[in-house]
């Protein structure tokens, strides 16, 4: 009998978030995978969980797929965690759930802390429909075909980024949105330092140069039609 894939959402910053089941789920499981060891062992200490580990990165993938479906197989129960928030969104991990599904492995969802939707909800822009964008190109040419190309898009859209990138980010919608879209910033959500800022690309840039604010971040753009 195969064992069960749990995809086990961590905290955004804040491990106050950890919900009770995740909790459980990782100390019931023969093996925990992790995407960093660094930020894996701080989670699982914090929580005073000792397991066997493994890792699954975008470095080493393809081979720690082949290696966590073996120990699946073998019957073990296996909690994958990445760095923060939900595995496998925007994370590595989607090569090892489609290929869990297509051997018949039962995989599992256990939700919890996210940055995308308290990062709309706090935005004050119409959510009913939304495009979830996620990182844009780290190169500038085509990162602004890229906003140029969402500039036509009518509903309320969320981009991410790495943290050294915000200043650049907001200054190339600053040039391709104009002044008139406005902007939800939502930095270091959960954290002590979270602040969430709103206003126009070009008002946003300023302020934040001024600020010098390095952290994580979720940029949400209004819609069009609001």
């Amino acid at each position: 009998m195969t064992g069960t894939l749990y995809l086990v959402a961590t905290p955004i910053g804040n491990f106050a978030d950890m919900t009770f089941r995740a909790i459980e789920v990782l100390k019931q499981v023969d093996v925990v995978v992790y995407e960093e060891r660094k930020e894996g062992g701080r989670l699982l200490r914090h929580f005073g969980i000792e397991k066997p580990v493994e890792s699954l990165n975008e470095h080493n993938e393809a081979a720690a797929t082949f290696i966590i479906l073996d120990h699946l197989k073998k019957g073990k129960s296996i909690a994958v965690v990445s760095d923060s928030g939900t595995p496998v969104f925007s994370d590595p991990g989607q090569l090892l759930v489609r290929k869990a599904i297509d051997d018949g492995i039962k995989v599992v969802p256990i939700p919890g802390a996210s940055s995308l939707m308290p990062a709309l909800t706090v935005s004050g822009f119409s959510i009913d429909q939304f495009v979830f964008y996620g990182w844009l190109s780290p190169k500038r040419p085509r990162r602004i075909t890229e906003l140029q190309q969402l500039k036509r898009e009518r509903r309320t859209i969320v981009l991410m980024d790495t943290p050294y990138r915000l200043l650049a980010l907001l200054k190339d919608i600053s040039d391709v949105f104009g002044s008139s879209r406005r902007l939800c910033v939502a930095f270091d959500l959960t954290l002590p330092d979270e602040e969430i800022f709103h206003g126009t690309a070009p008002q946003l840039f300023e302020k934040l140069t001024k600020l010098d604010m390095k952290g994580e971040f979720v940029v949400v753009i209004e819609s069009s039609s609001q």
